[in-house]
């Protein structure tokens, strides 16, 4: 039976009390420019009014039979108001785009950073497509509504503040006429949030899992069509795409409900005033400028009304969204321990190194059987481990735990005698390099400075040069300075993999993780990839995944692997010798290796 492990949490999503504060901490420092967009959206309210007085006042001149020039006055209100409302309503748009986008990046730089800080237990438990949705439509879907729906929400609030104001002003009874339409709009609002709140918050955990079942499509293409799986993965793909539409059908029918409603409450608001102002117009207690304004300003109000209740739908999804991103921001690695004594050079190692150790290990993926069972081993000071296998044996599994990338189910993994996580990993202190290597768009010098910001030039070319790969790097169009990735000059695997052992070089880790590193390149390239390899384990601490046994039979300690358990532990002459899986491999390889390999 296998042994129980623990089982990395789901990525967290956010409290109101945490989205509340985060979104404090945003804004600090911001209050003047916060009081400043709200006074010109207040102004550029104000001024909304002047369209209906200015009608009510032309209407009342015509009734009065006036002669054209009472026409002059309302004329000149309109335009006054127009310039001025047009200058106000720019202020706004401007302060509030300096108010809300740097806000805006504050957010998604600490999402961002967070997830590159991420366990990648915690990753793979939410799964690659829930932390792609949030970091990408979640950020939208928030970045639209700060910069939209917010602008919109308070300019409605402030214009209703406006029109009530207005309405209060001409006659106290026009402004308690519009009240029949408050209970429906309340009721109206209080039924959309408690409906559409759960639709949402759920909508966006389903569009999640849809970006997770499009990337496992893309990324395993492979091997899903050599294992002709394709059918099967189309139909998960199509099943968590009509879930996630069946959430915004939902969402659609409760906006449509939503809206209806608020079209009834207009009715009834707007047949209330016209009423009012009829019985007071009739028993001369108004006349009919000020009945027209009146009805004008309620009617000004169907528009602000309906986005400020209408808003709700963008901050519903927005919340939701905003709910799951900050939550990646409450997933914070521990303080990692300080380094002993790294010296005037950040990249310096400390001149004694500890040991790094597996003591009684298990691991097993998410709630599967475990692949790796009570493995134990050490790297002492300065050795150089090999660990061989046949596929599908542990080795890529043990290479990222002994690095921190993943926590084991049981048994511990120890650097120089304290338990060793993915979140308190030393700094410079372990490096995994694995076949799978990613170019950074950039320079050449770029990318080798994700290893040491502040390395130099000269320091650059060592790095280079120590890994062999000064003669190609020259030969680009700008050196080092060569734009790669992203669009940039295309790199082969095996020069890309060299400049993977390059930036490690500059790290300068006390124990370097091979993994495979050296598999990618083709034979014209795998001589120099070994090299490079062992220029860089040279005078530390190694673990080598072996692809090839030159990497293998110079080691000073070989740990054999079978499906999750160490079988044999040894030199290479003792493992030739002894049989076994060892010299199985070894024969295989010796025979089916290319004439001119080493």
């Amino acid at each position: 039976m296998s042994a129980p492990h623990a089982q990395p949490a789901l990525l967290p999503v956010a409290t109101g009390r945490q989205v509340r504060d985060y979104l404090r901490t945003l804004l600090r420092g911001r209050r003047l420019l916060l009081a400043g967009t709200v006074a010109a959206m207040a102004a550029q309210s104000a001024l909304a009014l002047a369209g209906p007085v200015a009608i009510g006042r032309a209407t009342q001149a015509v009734v009065d039979h006036r002669s054209s020039a009472a026409l002059a006055g309302p004329v000149a209100l309109l335009a006054a108001a127009a310039l001025a409302a047009a200058a106000t309503g720019w202020a706004a748009t401007v302060l509030l785009a300096r108010l809300v986008l740097p806000a805006i990046a504050r957010l998604r730089e600490d999402a961002v950073t967070t997830v590159v800080e991420l366990p990648v237990d915690a990753v793979e438990a939410g799964g690659t497509g829930d932390l792609v949705s949030r970091v990408s439509g979640d950020v939208e879907l928030v970045s639209d509504a700060a910069s939209g729906a917010l602008g919109s929400f308070v300019g409605s609030a402030l214009a209703i503040v406006s029109a009530l104001a207005g309405l209060a002003a001409l006659d106290w009874r026009f402004a308690v006429a519009a009240l029949p339409a408050v209970p429906i709009q309340a009721g109206t609002l209080r039924w959309y949030l408690r409906t559409s709140r759960p639709i949402y918050a759920a909508g966006r955990i389903a569009d999640g899992r849809r970006a997770s079942a499009l990337l496992t499509g893309f990324t395993a293409l492979p091997t899903l069509r050599a294992l002709r799986l394709g059918a099967s993965q189309q139909q998960r793909i199509g099943a968590a795409s009509a879930d996630s539409m069946e959430y915004e059908f939902r969402a659609t029918r409760a906006a449509t409900r939503f809206f209806g409603r608020l079209n009834l409450a207009e009715f009834t608001g707007l047949g209330a005033i016209l009423l009012v102002a009829f019985l007071l117009v009739r028993s001369g207690q108004a006349d009919v400028g000020a009945a027209t304004t009146a009805a004008l300003f309620f009617a000004g109000l169907f528009d602000p009304i309906n986005a400020l209740l209408g808003v709700f739908d963008s901050m519903q999804q927005a919340g939701a969204g905003l709910r799951r991103l900050v939550g990646i921001t409450t997933v914070r690695p521990a303080a990692a321990p300080p380094d002993p004594d790294p010296g005037p050079d950040p990249g310096r190692r400390p001149p004694t190194e500890p040991s790094l150790a597996a003591d009684d290990v298990r691991f097993g993926y998410g709630p599967g059987p475990d692949v790796l069972h009570g493995v134990s081993l050490r790297v002492e000071p300065g050795q150089r481990l090999a660990v061989v296998g046949t596929t599908g044996s542990g080795k890529s599994t043990l290479a990222s735990l002994l690095a921190g990338l993943r926590e084991p189910g049981a048994g511990s993994v120890t650097f120089g005698g304290a338990a060793l996580t993915a979140l308190d990993l030393p700094q410079r202190h372990i490096a995994l390099v694995t076949q799978e290597t990613h170019v950074f768009a950039g320079s050449v010098a770029d990318n080798l400075r994700l290893g040491r910001p502040g390395a130099g030039d000269a320091e650059i070319r060592a790095a280079l040069a120590a890994v062999g790969a000064t003669a190609w790097v020259d030969a680009l169009p700008d050196g080092a300075g060569t734009a790669i990735g992203g669009g940039g000059h295309p790199l082969t695997a095996g020069q890309a993999q060299q400049l993977a052992l390059a930036r490690v070089r500059l790290l300068d880790p006390s124990v370097v993780i091979l993994d495979e590193a050296t598999a990618e390149a083709g034979s014209d390239a795998a001589r120099a990839l070994d090299h490079a390899a062992a220029a860089l384990v040279e005078g530390r601490s190694a673990v080598v995944v072996a692809h090839r046994f030159t990497q293998v039979v110079d080691a000073d300690a070989i740990v054999v692997l079978e499906q999750g358990r160490v079988t044999a532990h040894g030199t290479h002459d003792q493992l030739r010798s002894a049989g076994g899986a060892y010299a199985s491999l070894w024969r295989a390889w010796s025979q089916g290796r290319p004439a001119d390999e080493d």
